[in-house]
């Protein structure tokens, strides 16, 4: 991270600047599109791959935990083989690696190609970032952060409507698909026209830290992945993987905090009050961000019968929201106090999932736009102050390793949290089922004699009609459940705004903060 902070304040020719922002804008918005547009065809993918619903995930999961654990390494990868290189490698690889996904005939196929495509897009936005600096003089660097904060929006925003279209009318590999053209032309337009910044110094990197902490984050990832089908701890190789995620942790703790060079976690962060709260906010975030993205495409397409086009058009607009609040919120910040902006925030978002959790089996358009319209509002008064105040009072030297580690937060927390939902939702759909059940068989009927009814009516296929029926809300009573934890959670965390510190910043500090937040 700090090569490329710093190769961002190094002069650049500005000529070809449109050019240049053309094709780094495509990065970005390829990066950002994959982060929601494959969510609302995982239906799909499911019957293709004869996925279970709780393994379907892995093509999420294990996306976003690449990206996490390969993104510390762009600043190294840039000092040594230039920014430029890396660059082209970076959308070369993801577009290679999004037509090894939509060729892909099995889940394992599948999710090899999506770490693959997590790796390569890890370095997209925040060379995407540098580049923006680079190319524009500082007194307009506030409006390259703007056209870039658009583009980072526009990947999430058209995401769900544009897969969902892709699903409907051609089939679901071409989610996928649809990154080839834009990739091809990111990548000639980088290629012709980006020029290499002059090199720039780096720390050496913490090759210890960086693959201690990065296994221990893919073996736990792959203990929530596997340990519903695995049975838990009744599992040698869930045993294996939770001793392996200890050691390496613990292995990842002890190197850091014994070792005297620079460490890919620097200690002075933990003396950041602000820093820290910031860190287990945003992770918080990342749960209920993806975490509902990842829960509402499945919900409204097997229990509601929505196509993947309608699903996409009633999701997509939880990204609007967001957009919405963060034009309000911008001039907001430094005005008004950013507790009471986060308080907002965190309120409104615990509202939409108040929302979700009384749904019922009768949902119309309307009842699943609105909370999440609220919701991303809610969540676009948190992204900004958070970042504000979560580097508020951390040395300007300490910014590019928290930025890091922030980033690292977000996405560790979304990939958990969709593994963590999923698990509970397979678990309580079975128990649900299994409670409904008992009051609903040919030999102890409800009130009106319903099971007894159906059998003599309709024989075993009527039996089978009302099993289905059960089903159904026993899945719809584990899609509530899990709503009320996220909003439970968010509730959870509102107190820990009383242990950040408001500090007065100077004039030209809410800019270098924009920068860290669009990062």
């Amino acid at each position: 991270m700090s090569a490329i902070q710093a190769a961002a304040q190094a002069p650049s020719d500005e000529k070809h600047r449109a050019m240049i922002t053309m094709s780094v804008m495509l990065a970005t918005v390829l990066q950002t599109l994959d982060s929601t547009i494959a969510n609302v065809a995982l239906p799909h993918m499911q019957g293709s791959l004869s996925a279970s619903q709780d393994s379907i995930t892995w093509v999420l999961t294990s996306y976003i935990v690449a990206a996490a654990i390969a993104t510390p390494l762009t600043g190294t990868l840039c000092a040594r083989f230039g920014r430029k290189r890396v660059f082209l490698w970076s959308v070369a690889g993801f577009t290679i690696a999004s037509a090894l996904c939509g060729m892909a005939q099995s889940l394992s196929e599948i999710v090899v190609a999506r770490l693959f495509q997590g790796i390569c897009g890890a370095a997209l936005v925040p060379l995407s970032q540098a580049t923006m600096l680079d190319i524009n003089p500082p007194h307009k660097h506030g409006s390259a952060m703007a056209v870039f904060g658009m583009g980072v929006m526009v990947g999430p925003i058209l995401g769900p409507s544009l897969g969902g279209w892709l699903t409907d009318s051609y089939n679901w590999r071409w989610v996928f698909y649809i990154n080839l053209p834009i990739g091809l032309i990111a990548l000639l337009g980088i290629a012709a026209y980006l020029r290499e910044p002059p090199p720039v110094k780096v720390e050496k990197f913490d090759s210890l830290g960086f693959v201690t902490l990065g296994l221990a984050i893919g073996l736990l990832q792959l203990l929530l992945d596997r340990g519903e089908q695995q049975d838990w701890l009744s599992s040698p190789e869930i045993w294996m993987e939770m001793l392996g995620a200890i050691i390496c942790f613990a292995y990842f703790v002890v190197h850091t905090w014994t070792t005297h060079a620079h460490s890919f976690f620097n200690r002075a962060l933990l003396r950041d009050r602000n820093f820290n709260t910031g860190v287990i906010y945003i992770f918080v975030v990342g749960i209920i961000l993806y975490a509902t993205r990842a829960l509402l495409p499945p919900m409204l397409q097997s229990l509601f019968g929505y196509p993947a086009i309608l699903t996409g058009l009633v999701t997509a607009p939880s990204g609007a929201g967001t957009m919405l609040a963060m034009l309000f919120v911008g001039r907001l910040v430094g005005r008004v106090d950013v507790r009471l902006l986060l308080g907002f925030g965190f309120a409104a978002t615990a509202f939409s999932l108040y929302q979700m959790a009384g749904y019922t089996t009768t949902l119309s358009p309307s009842d699943i736009v609105w909370p999440g319209v609220i919701q991303g509002f809610g969540l676009g008064f948190v992204f900004v102050p958070l970042t504000t105040i979560t580097f508020s009072t951390l040395a300007s030297h300490l910014r590019a390793d928290g930025a890091a580690i922030y980033s690292l937060s977000r996405n560790i927390g979304s990939s958990i949290g969709i593994s963590v939902v999923q698990t509970l939702l397979t678990q309580n759909t079975q128990i649900n089922h299994a409670s409904l059940a008992q009051h609903v068989s040919p030999y102890a009927s409800l009130g009106d004699g319903a099971a007894d009814m159906f059998t003599r009516a309709y024989g075993a296929s009527g039996l089978a009609a009302l099993n289905a029926e059960i089903t159904r809300q026993a899945a719809m009573i584990a899609y509530l459940d899990d709503f009320k934890l996220m909003m439970i959670m968010t509730i959870v965390v509102m107190p820990l705004l009383l242990l950040i510190r408001v500090k007065k910043r100077h004039a030209a500090e809410p800019e270098e903060i924009m920068h860290i937040a669009a990062d």
